[in-house]
């Protein structure tokens, strides 16, 4: 605590504490959701088998407008990925040095989280486990992948995007929009092949608001502080939220910018209901914004205009509350806790359904494993030591786990202001791709494809190839200058 306390105290002026707040609400909603809607059974083996009880909890599906919280993070994502990447321009950077930067926030930790459940894997196999059952468990493991895959999608996009941003403004989300709204149409009416693009389409939409919000902020950024750089709390996956480089500041056009008055708040967090609920009532949608199975469509899984509008509900709920939540974090406390938590953010959203894996694992080996009924006044009274008992364990696995990530903010490449060779640009757009592949390919693979390692071969070899890749560039091979 005295350490978070002495980051709270060194925390530069210009800092967007509040962005880092939503980071870390988001991620505690998507952990505390996920443990929250699970449901324990066995099959007619006897085995254990787990799934979503949302599907049994109908009346829960408006719930899930808040609890959908996967915009925010897109959000919160552009503006810090706009912040860094302009502040990384402004020092002589370029591209390649910022996405190679990036990589170390998010591909580090992955590669712990794989490398360990495939060793398990090979272990279980060499035990004489079931191919399939391998797959089961590694799939449910690593169900937060797909959420990388889209991410680092966007980021290795934020380059061109932001540029186009600088260009043509709030436009780039609005054709982004309409893009998603064609993806709906061939979804409803055919062809389907027409909404693949929304899974791209409908984050990039939401990131691009994060670059509009970013441009709203007229303070200079702050001086980076010399010597310890991790004076500034780290967070996972999107870069330091500061304000923007000068060079962008006086240049800012009004369509670059994200209206964030309290009038714009209510506009659109009524537009935002309004929207989605005509999307849902008399139209097409589910009201659920999660994936539940036997559902006719799903809101995730790509996104689609409902989603969206969940998403312009949630935006103006954000900027609602931005005023008392950014008087919460001057106070030391609250800052230290923001802090604690981001420095591990990534950690705690990729364990925790390891977490989930083990406690379930233990309990039934001890033969203490409840299975009651959804909905039963046993399956909520379960709810509160269930929850506390996976709190625990993921305590443990983020204290072991945990300084992978931690120790990633001391490691920024992108601090080095040397420009790239071609041949570095061009390794890290392959290393990126060679990673986003291996990641959709294993969320592509059935969960009860007999896969001995967990994941297909060619996704654990892709992933590999293009992470060691990363690490070789993040060295700082391939720069000059």
């Amino acid at each position: 605590m005295r350490r978070l306390r002495q980051l709270a105290e060194r925390t530069p002026a210009g800092r967007e504490r509040y962005v880092d707040l939503l980071r870390a609400l988001a991620i505690t909603m998507v952990v505390f959701g996920h443990w929250g809607v699970t449901a324990i059974g066995r099959d007619a083996a006897g085995q254990v088998t787990g799934h979503s009880a949302l599907g049994d909890l109908r009346w829960a599906y408006p719930l899930t407008w808040l609890a959908q919280v996967m915009p925010v993070f897109f959000l919160v994502g552009g503006y810090a990925n706009a912040a860094s990447l302009t502040r990384l321009r402004a020092r002589g950077g370029d591209a390649a040095g910022w996405l190679i930067d990036r990589s170390a926030r998010l591909v580090r930790p992955t590669s712990t989280l794989l490398l360990v459940l495939t060793a398990g894997a090979a272990v279980a196999w060499l035990r004489g486990t079931d191919p399939t059952r391998i797959r089961e468990v590694f799939w449910f493991a690593t169900i937060p992948l797909w959420f990388l895959v889209a991410y680092l999608a966007v980021v290795a996009l934020t380059p061109p995007m932001y540029a186009l941003h600088r260009r043509l403004g709030l436009a780039v989300p609005l054709v982004l929009v309409a893009l998603v709204g064609l993806g709906d149409l061939g979804r409803l009416s055919g062809p389907e092949e027409l909404s693949y693009g929304n899974y791209l389409f409908g984050w990039l939409a939401v990131h691009q608001l994060g670059f509009a919000w970013h441009d709203t902020r007229q303070t200079p950024p702050p001086t980076e502080p010399s010597g310890d750089t991790a004076a500034t709390p780290p967070e996972a996956g999107p870069p330091p939220a500061a304000g923007p480089s000068a060079h962008d500041r006086p240049g800012v056009r009004r369509w670059r910018r994200l209206p964030t008055s309290r009038r714009a708040g209510l506009v659109f967090l009524a537009g935002g209901l309004a929207t989605v609920l005509l999307l849902t009532g008399p139209g097409p949608w589910p009201v659920v914004m999660l994936h539940v199975p036997g559902e006719r469509l799903d809101n995730a899984a790509p996104p689609s205009l409902a989603l969206l509008a969940v998403a312009a509900g949630q935006l103006g709920l954000i900027l609602l509350l931005s005023g008392p939540a950014e008087r919460l974090l001057r106070r030391t406390g609250p800052w230290s806790l923001v802090i604690g938590v981001n420095l591990v953010v990534l950690t705690v959203f990729l364990w925790h359904l390891t977490a989930a894996i083990l406690l379930i694992g233990v309990l039934d080996a001890i033969g203490a494993l409840p299975t009651p009924a959804v909905g039963s006044a046993a399956w909520w009274a379960w709810r509160v030591p269930w929850l506390l008992l996976l709190s625990a364990v993921l305590a443990v696995l983020v204290a072991i786990f945990g300084p992978v990530e931690a120790r990633t903010g001391r490691l920024r490449t992108g601090r080095r202001t040397g420009r790239g060779t071609p041949a570095r640009t061009a390794l890290t757009v392959a290393a990126y791709a060679a990673v986003v592949a291996a990641l959709l390919l294993n969320s592509a693979t059935a969960s009860r494809a007999p896969e001995p390692l967990g994941t297909p071969v060619p996704a654990l070899l892709a992933y590999l190839a293009g992470a060691g890749v990363l690490r070789l560039l993040r060295s700082g091979w391939g720069t000059r200058g």
